[in-house]
């Protein structure tokens, strides 16, 4: 057999790759990872030098021989990625294939285009084992950490409960910033806004004091009945904004989920498909640099479509702490192709990188900021307008508002006067208006990334397995909403020359699609800080980083640095094992007002709950995924204890409320029907009850959503949602995908997925 033979990672990236090679390659994928350390052992002889023992996979061992048989007699290139991962993996297809390294030829590119694949085949290289042991430190490290940890927290919590390097660590910035909401404790204040004219015009000031109680706020709006206004100052200043970065990894899974609400393991799957089809250049990077070729195709592109003014061509220094890889980053491969063939959100991805690109390397767009002043003559405080008018709007021709840049604050607002100091205004209305101070915002998948980059710790790579494993695989956060606490408040307004008060409920923390720690995240949080506070601390997780580059770099040596963390790490644990104590968590609530009994929350086998009462007569009931032993109130604690709950009858068959694992429900008859989010199961009525009982009837005798007969694919929609079935079995199909637009290949991959 003569030839070639090309192997990369997917079948997709393989399909692509084949159509810039002529007859003499064959181009072969390796399916990801083709040897791993075994799952349920160590794998690691910590007495050799923290060897690692590889297997492959009984899942991989039919592909590894039909790659085995594909490359007797042929050259072999191995073209998997370009970062350590694919190292790794370009230096385990050499182990497990029996190929020679020295005479197999590595490729790297960072798109899938075919000057890049033709350039990459005329300057290949060997295996670089620094990248490969770089890649391997990380991996037994991280095997050590959750090998050695885990046994610890299933003896002293609960069984099943996993630690990790990073995972836990990022657990805690979460849990930490649930710690300071608990923490906060809200004021109110007044903030005073006026409405002016001068003519038919208006505008709208802010007083520069805010008032700290109602009778304050009052006061000042009665010394401001009959008063008379001019503008004291006005200050112009040019301004400019300045467009943002190309994509890093980071930056597109923080933009994705703002303003696509994409989380960052779909954001990935997406762009890992766009990567795949030539379309964008590698995802993964912590780059900021564009191509020469880049830098000048998009010049290009801006001079013809917008004019010379709008070219600034630029390249952008990276700013991520502990960057690593030599890579561009994510653009189009062809800044040419404006919009592309995909699915949806594939095309909304593309135009978001596709519009951060060309942005980059456009003019600056150009202001002036005008700030007046406004005041009274009884008393000392003022008002201020602030506006900014577009003098030349570059890269915001790219977004009318401007929204496709990440430090953009809004809109832009134009003075409806041009304003003169000593200009005589009038006061058309003055609020007051009760506001209080918000708690810090929860974290959002994107918000957690980008503290996770500031902080140096973990890689583009591990953003997002990481959080799939705390909100999927653990348990430890759940992403949801919190309704925040309503308080009534009492706003005053001058109209006419009279105070009036309008009484109204403002909202205290709501939030929405946040990541919310739950019970058993707060107890492992705190457990591993009272007796790991090394691995805990963010800047050991960050220097851990460091010499992970050092290593990629050639300046460590891996064995060396995981022996110099293992010695101490390793007694550390032996002392907590040998400890006979249990982290115990419980808080008194207060007593039942209907018999006097003390109601207590607690953390148990099977999670958080409340009890009532001792001995045998005592009540249990859990708590809910938005409930913490920390915070829950009494009157809460009560409302669980109203469940199961009977709302009445339908065709002569009774109907309960009650809860369950995943959330409340209603039975009827031999049926379980979730309630739609949102509905209070100590509300719900009768006819509610019904309809929703109706709806999953009419939903079930509708028949599958979708069907793919030559595969014997259908769409059925299920309890928790739709999902997959074929032969007889069933996939869950991953969050992010659009049911109605699913296709038959889509299926198949997710089923292929589910099995492996």
């Amino acid at each position: 057999m003569e030839g070639n033979l090309v192997i990369v990672e997917s079948p997709a990236k393989a399909k692509t790759i084949q159509k810039f090679l002529g007859k003499d390659f064959v181009v072969k994928s390796s399916y990801g990872h083709i040897r791993d350390l075994q799952e349920k052992n160590l794998s690691v002889d910590i007495e050799a030098g923290f060897r690692p023992e590889y297997v492959i996979p009984a899942e991989k061992k039919k592909v590894v021989s039909e790659l085995k048989a594909a490359s007797k007699g042929r050259t072999v290139w191995l073209a998997s990625d370009e970062d350590r991962e694919g190292e790794a993996i370009s230096w385990h297809l050499t182990e497990a294939l029996g190929l020679d390294a020295s005479t197999t030829h590595r490729i790297v590119f960072h798109e899938i285009t075919k000057e890049a694949i033709l350039n990459a085949i005329e300057n290949p290289r060997v295996i670089d084992m620094d990248l490969v042991n770089a890649q391997q430190a990380r991996r037994v490290l991280d095997r050590l950490v959750g090998f050695e940890l885990s046994p610890v927290l299933w003896r002293k919590i609960q069984r099943g409960l996993s630690a990790g390097r990073v995972q836990s660590v990022a657990l805690r910035l979460v849990v930490d910033r649930e710690k300071e909401i608990m923490c906060f404790k809200s004021e109110s204040s007044y903030r005073v806004e006026g409405i002016f004219s001068s003519g038919r015009t208006r505008i709208k000031g802010v007083l520069d004091t805010k008032f700290q109680s109602q009778e304050e706020a009052e006061a000042f709006l009665r010394d401001s009945i009959g008063e008379e206004y001019a503008i004291s100052g006005v200050e112009k200043k040019d301004g400019v904004r300045v467009p943002s970065a190309p994509f890093t990894t980071s930056t597109l899974q923080q933009e994705a989920a703002r303003r696509l609400h994409l989380p960052v393991g779909v954001t990935m799957r997406v762009a890992q498909s766009l990567y795949e089809k030539g379309l964008i250049t590698y995802m993964r990077t912590d780059s900021t640099n564009l191509s020469s070729l880049a830098i000048n195709t998009a010049k290009q592109f801006i001079i013809d479509n917008f004019g010379q003014e709008y070219s600034h061509p630029r390249q952008y220094k990276t700013k991520s702490k502990g960057a690593q890889e030599a890579h561009e980053a994510i653009r189009p491969t062809y800044i040419s192709n404006t919009d592309i063939e995909g699915t949806a959100q594939e095309k909304k991805l593309y135009e978001l990188i596709w519009k951060r690109t060309v942005a980059s390397q456009m003019a600056e767009a150009r202001l002036i900021n005008t700030v007046i002043k406004i005041k009274g003559g009884r008393r000392p405080e003022y008002y201020s307008a602030q506006a900014s008018e577009i003098v030349f709007d570059g890269f915001l021709r790219l977004s009318a508002n401007g929204d496709d840049d990440e430090n953009a604050e809004g809109g832009n607002a134009v003075l409806p006067l041009a304003p003169s100091a000593g200009d005589v205004l009038k006061a058309v209305e003055i609020h007051a208006e009760c506001k209080f101070s918000q708690p810090p915002y929860r974290y959002t998948e994107g918000t957690l990334v980008k503290k996770l980059e500031e902080l140096g710790i973990g890689r583009p790579s591990t953003y997002a397995p990481t959080i799939s494993t705390l909100t999927t695989g653990r348990g430890y956060i759940v992403k949801g909403d919190k309704e925040g606490t309503k308080k009534e408040v009492t706003d005053l307004v001058l109209k006419n020359g009279t105070v009036s008060l309008n009484t109204r409920t403002e909202t205290i923390g709501a939030e929405k699609g946040k990541l919310l720690p739950q019970e058993i995240g707060m107890i492992v949080t705190d457990y591993l800080l009272e007796n790991f506070s090394d691995i805990m601390g963010y800047d050991f997780t960050a220097k851990v980083e460091k010499d992970f580059d050092g290593i990629a770099d050639g300046e460590l040596e891996w064995d060396k640095v995981i022996a110099s963390f293992y010695a101490p790490f390793h007694n550390r644990v032996s002392e907590t094992m040998s400890v006979r104590e249990f982290k115990h968590v419980e808080r008194e609530l207060g007593t039942d007002p209907a018999d006097g009994q003390i109601i207590v929350a607690k953390f148990g086998q099977y999670g958080p709950y409340v009890q009532k009462g001792e001995g045998e007569n005592r009540q249990f009931a859990s708590l809910g995924k938005d409930q913490l032993i920390e915070n829950i109130t009494l009157e809460d604690a009560l409302k669980l204890f109203g469940l199961p709950r009977n709302v009445g009858q339908l065709d002569g068959i009774d109907i309960t409320v009650l809860k369950g694992r995943f959330g409340p429900y209603i039975k009827y008859g031999g049926k379980n029907i979730s309630l739609p989010r949102k509905t209070d199961p100590m509300t719900v009525s009768l006819e509610e009850c019904a309809a929703i009982i109706r709806e999953s009837s009419n939903a079930a005798a509708s028949g599958p959503i979708r069907e793919f007969s030559a595969s014997g694919i259908r769409i059925l929609k299920g309890r928790y949602g739709p999902y997959i079935k074929q032969n007889g079995a069933n996939y869950k199909i991953p969050k992010g995908f659009d049911i109605n637009a699913l296709t038959e290949e889509e299926c198949l991959d997710i089923i292929s997925k589910s099995k492996k």
